[in-house]
């Protein structure tokens, strides 16, 4: 992977954990959305650092398995971006149903999808035209 290619990805990722930060803070802090989820019967706060760790997995996770594809296969931005929406959609099934109210529903959906698009759109793209494998 050349040094162009890295930082561009590290970009993406930074930008989709940026992104997310600055959604959890201006709803949270501004908005005042409680962001409380539900685990079995018990519930917990969501902090701007359990944010910042979900974020940064998806991102690695993603960027991890798309090098692997390039290694692997002539079709990994097709095969990458159908497992990335499948693993978005199945994220949007899971975890903001596990919200406490409307608003930490809202908000959980809201970070799960601007996350999952801004890897899905910007990790594969990062590598220069007629370089993908």
């Amino acid at each position: 992977m050349t040094n162009n290619l890295l930082l561009r990805r590290a970009a993406v990722a930074a930008g989709a954990i940026v992104v997310a930060v600055a959604e959890f803070t201006l709803l949270h802090w501004a908005a005042g959305v409680d962001l409380t989820v539900r685990s079995g019967s018990s519930t917990r706060q969501i902090s701007v650092a359990a944010v910042i760790v979900a974020a940064a997995v998806a991102a690695l996770a993603g960027w991890a398995l798309l090098a692997v594809l390039e290694r692997r296969t002539n079709r990994s931005r097709v095969w990458w971006t159908a497992v990335a929406v499948a693993v978005l959609l199945l994220s949007l099934l899971v975890g903001p149903p596990s919200g406490v109210g409307g608003g930490a529903k809202a908000t959980l959906a809201l970070l799960h999808l601007s996350v999952g698009v801004i890897l899905i759109l910007g990790l594969p793209r990062s590598r220069p035209e007629g370089a993908n494998r």
